[in-house]
């Protein structure tokens, strides 16, 4: 059997493109140190809005294909090389945003068995035995049922993979400091006037910003911000990149942060912010 890498670190999220905003620094700079970094998509982003209008034409499965296809891309960019779709492509449908009809559809991920879907997700854990797992708070990160459910589902995977045989030592949520996101909107309402969007988000628009008490972990990716952002703008469907601001579909832009922030959520809680997710692991659980 193949020794696996000291370091192992494995990312849930709910859509092709939300890993490269989240974590994609992130993911650029561990899997650059050699570190084993596994992404576990739950859903193929098939009701996502397109943006170039020579795509709007791909809808449904045809969409859910495409954004695969990007998602791949995007990874490349990142040198990352092992994702996983949770159950398989298209085990689980794209749930649509709150309180649509879509999320009634028998087939989304909002109506996904918790528990059997943990379970698939524990069954990768305990292959991939990483330190460090990595997703969203209980809202979703801003509430979206997909979101929402892949936290359910991350949270409840730790569980059974403990019983299974491996705990995981330290578990983030991603976050965004108030006054990080407070600064960087400042500085984009002075380059608005030069930039291909025609308004700006506000902080409110973005998704797990908290008070700067509860940030953890600072993970510098300064180094990996051209890998980031390549990787967005594989997301052709989902992302108009002008670095460093990007904007989704609703035309806002918004800030493209190259530092990733995080709060720790299992595990001991570091007395100082950490700047390495792997902070403070005893040797054996580096193994």
């Amino acid at each position: 059997m193949t020794e696996q890498p000291s370091r192992r670190l494995l990312l849930v999220h709910a859509h092709p493109d939300d890993e490269s905003i989240n974590n994609g620094a992130t993911m650029a700079r561990y899997a650059t140190q050699g570190a084993q970094v596994t992404l576990v998509t739950c859903t193929l982003g098939e009701r996502g809005e397109v943006i170039p209008p020579r795509l709007r034409h791909l809808t449904g499965a045809a969409l859910g294909a495409h954004r695969l296809t990007e998602l791949r891309s995007a990874l490349g960019e990142l040198g990352v090389t092992d994702v996983r779709l949770l159950g398989g492509a298209g085990r689980y449908g794209d749930s649509g945003m709150m309180g649509l009809p879509d999320n009634d559809a028998p087939d989304c991920f909002w109506q996904a068995d918790l528990d059997e879907a943990a379970g698939r997700l524990a069954e990768v854990v305990t292959e991939v035995r990483p330190q460090v797992l990595v997703t969203y708070d209980d809202n979703g990160g801003y509430g979206h049922p997909d979101h929402i459910q892949a936290h359910r589902v991350a949270m409840r995977a730790v569980e059974l993979a403990a019983d299974a045989g491996w705990s995981v030592p330290k578990v983030y949520w991603n976050r965004i400091p108030r006054s990080v996101a407070e600064a960087a909107f400042a500085r984009l309402r002075t380059e608005l006037p030069g930039l291909p969007f025609a308004r700006s988000g506000s902080v409110d628009d973005l998704p797990g910003v908290v008070d700067d008490d509860r940030i953890t972990t600072a993970v510098d990716g300064t180094a990996h911000a051209a890998a980031k952002a390549a990787a967005m703008r594989a997301h052709a469907t989902q992302i108009e990149v002008a670095e460093p601001w990007f904007a989704l579909s609703n035309e806002q832009a918004q800030p493209l942060f190259t530092t990733e922030h995080y709060e720790l959520v299992r595990g001991p809680r570091p007395d100082t912010r950490e700047t390495d997710l792997f902070a403070g692991l005893a040797p054996e659980e580096a193994s």
